[in-house]
C-alpha cells in the first residue's frame, strides 16, 4: 500500500510541474511565423522521455511543408531508432494574425495554437500508438524559433491530468 501511495504521489507531484507560458517575457527579437519556417524542407531530430527522465524513443522526421497563402501541409515522415517508420499529415489553418487550428490522423477534433514572439503554443488530444494499441493522450506542445534556421519543440504528454513525458525535438530548416 506504501509503494501504491508514493507513486501516486510522484505522477501527483510530477502532473503538478510548472509549463511555459505565452505571458512569458520574449527571451528573442525573433518572430516566430510557422508558414516561413516549415515551408519547403526540414529535418528533425527527438526523444520521448518517461516522467522518470528515462529516454525511450529516438526519431528523425523529415518534413515536406507546402504553404498556399491560407493552409500549411506538412508531410511529416518519421524514422525510429528500431528503423520503424511512421507518416504524420498535418493540415494548419491561419484563423487570424497569430492563431491556428489544424488536424492529422490520430488527432481527436482539432489542435488550436497560437504564435507569440518567437514560441508557438500547440494543444491537441492524440491517439498515440502503443505496444497494447493505444491511448487518447493531451499534448502541450511548445515550439521556440532559436535562430533563423533552428526551432527547439518541447511537447507535455499528459493523460487525465497526469504527466506521462516529454517529447524534445530540435528542428533545422534546410535550404
Amino acid at each position: 500500500m506504501k509503494k501504491i501511495l508514493a507513486m501516486l504521489t510522484v505522477l501527483f507531484l510530477a502532473g503538478c510541474m510548472g509549463q511555459p507560458s505565452l505571458d512569458d517575457e520574449n527571451l528573442s527579437d525573433l518572430e516566430l511565423n510557422l508558414e516561413d519556417f516549415f515551408e519547403g524542407k526540414t529535418v528533425a531530430y527527438g526523444h520521448f522521455q518517461d516522467i522518470f527522465g528515462t529516454v525511450r524513443r529516438l526519431f528523425k522526421v523529415d518534413i515536406e511543408g507546402e504553404w498556399d497563402g491560407k493552409t500549411l501541409t506538412m508531410v511529416e515522415d518519421f524514422v525510429y531508432e528500431d528503423q520503424s517508420t511512421e507518416q504524420r499529415i498535418w493540415t494548419l489553418e491561419k484563423i487570424g494574425d497569430q492563431k491556428w487550428v489544424g488536424k492529422a490522423d490520430g488527432v481527436y477534433g482539432q489542435a488550436s495554437g497560437e504564435e507569440r514572439g518567437n514560441a508557438f503554443n500547440w494543444n491537441y488530444q492524440f491517439d498515440l500508438p502503443t505496444e497494447g494499441g493505444s491511448m487518447k493522450v493531451t499534448f502541450n506542445d511548445w515550439m521556440w524559433q532559436l535562430t533563423e534556421d533552428r526551432l527547439l519543440n518541447k511537447a507535455y504528454i499528459s493523460r487525465f491530468g497526469v504527466r506521462l513525458g516529454e517529447v524534445v525535438i530540435m528542428f533545422e530548416k534546410i535550404n
